[in-house]
């Protein structure tokens, strides 16, 4: 049955709330109009549909009503069998995932670049990772698809692993051969998941790498506010095919769920669905058109490249979305760190992330003709301050460390704890994970070996300006003290 996706049931029902003027002697204490800072500065509207879940709006965690008929609308836009509304982003999407799927001591094959969340994930499942090296990229510094040859040895060498995790795409737009490794996983029985947090507008353009669902995958996370333009915090779980068991998903969910969910979130997920399903197909052709056009105006500035499409099926991705800008700056003797606080402080203009020799601008169906030409006349004008100085192109190392793996992230994470100082923490385990923000992929995670390559790359992000997010502050790490961990006791009792 064809579905009507003019409607935004969930919306149109807090609109009709609103207007109603209840008095509240209920929760949240603003009352919908209490004087603030804030609500001087974004308007009482917003506080007076800031309600919790009274009569009509329906219940999140078990949903009959309106909730239910908007995340039908929004499986149907997404090819998906059935949808579930996220407020606590796709981190939470990938934890229910995994945890719904996972058990402890039970494997799982993802590729060594996954977020954090993924790694939390490990540690509150038990599950065991299998990693995958991705592929590098040297000329550009970072970590791109996976080798369908390396998940089929790995499939071969663990076919006991539950389930086979996907980025789809990369941070920087790169995708794998999806269709392949979904088929791949469903030949010998294992789950195939996805994490789609920067692939949400896949479905809506033909011109746009193929989504999970349409490749087959039995489960995605998708960040709507990243790629689609929902609120910040706003995302979906979607999934399909009958090896999801949608009981245990949806108590996993609600172990997860806030039980007073932001119908702010909730509405702009609605809203997002009807506005990406009708403007996607008309708009992201457009916005795919204009990032061309800025690529070639950006590689005809000295001292700057771009990577596009081409480039990176060279190195033998399958696809590349091409809403995504990375230009390579390195070439004028900066690196990305630099430019990236350069276009914020000087130009006012923020792009999404920097590495060692790039920047990278993420485009959406709300960027406007006049959003890229001031990216492109920023960087003209910092090319033109940097030419004049001459510097030689940089010439960083790039390592993407893959640390040896001692034990599950969970035992890691249980085990007790002692903190040493970084130049102290050679060849201890890692017990908590330290990763760059964004993208938020650790370099390193508990139950892994710390080695010098680690920390020089550590200490080349801490260099840079870069956040560095972790448990411990003050220059220390957090590790297992093995004088005191029973397991280490056992696996050395004979040395």
């Amino acid at each position: 049955m064809e579905m009507d996706h003019k409607k935004t049931p969930y919306f149109n029902q807090v609109q009709a709330y609103v207007k109603r003027h209840h008095v509240q002697h209920d929760v949240p204490g603003h009352k919908g109009h209490l004087d603030n800072e804030l609500s001087s500065f974004i308007g009482k509207k917003a506080f007076t549909m800031d309600v919790n879940a009274p009569r009509g709006l329906d219940n999140l965690n078990k949903p009959t009503g309106v909730i239910k008929e908007a995340a039908e609308l929004m499986a149907d836009a997404f090819h998906a069998e059935k949808a579930y509304f996220l407020t606590g982003g796709t981190t939470m999407g990938i934890l229910s995932m995994i945890m719904s799927i996972c058990r402890a001591n039970e494997k799982i094959i993802m590729p060594r670049n996954v977020h954090k969340s993924v790694i939390s994930a490990l540690i509150l499942s038990g599950a065991v990772p299998i990693f995958i090296k991705p592929q590098l990229d040297n000329h550009l510094g970072i970590a791109n698809h996976m080798a369908l040859e390396d998940i089929r040895q790995a499939i071969h060498d663990h076919p006991d692993a539950k389930a086979v995790f996907i980025i789809n795409p990369t941070y920087f737009g790169v995708t794998s051969d999806i269709k392949a490794i979904v088929d791949l996983a469903h030949e010998h029985d294992m789950i195939a998941m996805t994490d789609e947090a920067h692939g949400s507008h896949f479905p809506f353009s033909q011109q746009l790498p193929l989504s999970s669902m349409r490749a087959g995958a039995d489960m995605s996370a998708c960040s709507l506010h990243k790629t689609v333009g929902s609120l910040t915090q706003s995302s979906i779980l979607i999934a399909q095919g009958p090896r999801i068991d949608h009981i245990r998903l949806r108590s996993t969910i609600n172990m997860l769920q806030s039980t007073s969910p932001s119908n702010l979130l909730l509405s702009s997920l609605d809203v997002a669905r009807k506005t990406i399903y009708f403007e996607g197909p008309v708009k992201l052709p457009q916005v795919i058109r204009m990032a061309a056009d800025a690529r070639r105006k950006i590689a005809a500035i000295p001292g700057l490249a771009v990577a596009d499409k081409a480039y990176f099926q060279a190195l033998g991705a399958t696809g590349y979305d091409e809403t995504k800008i990375i230009v390579k700056v390195s070439d004028l003797g900066i690196t990305g760190f630099d430019v990236y606080k350069e276009l914020f402080d000087e130009h006012r203009v923020t792009v999404e992330l920097a590495e060692t020799h790039l920047i990278l601008a993420v485009l959406s169906i709300g960027t406007t003709k006049a959003d890229l030409d001031a990216l492109v006349n920023a960087l003209k004008k910092i090319s033109q301050k940097y030419q004049k100085q001459q510097l030689p192109p940089l010439q960083a190392k790039f390592s993407y460390t893959y640390p040896e793996a001692y034990t599950r992230p969970r035992d890691a994470y249980h085990a007790p704890k002692k903190y040493v100082p970084y130049d102290q923490s050679v060849d201890e385990i890692a017990a908590e994970s330290v990763m760059i923000y964004p993208p938020g992929i650790p370099i390193v995670i508990p139950g892994e070996i710390i080695t010098a390559d680690i920390l020089e790359d550590l200490d080349l992000y801490k260099r840079s300006g870069s956040v560095i997010l972790s448990d411990t502050e003050g220059g220390y790490i957090k590790v297992v003290d093995k004088d005191l961990w029973f397991k280490w006791e056992e696996d050395h009792a004979n040395d």
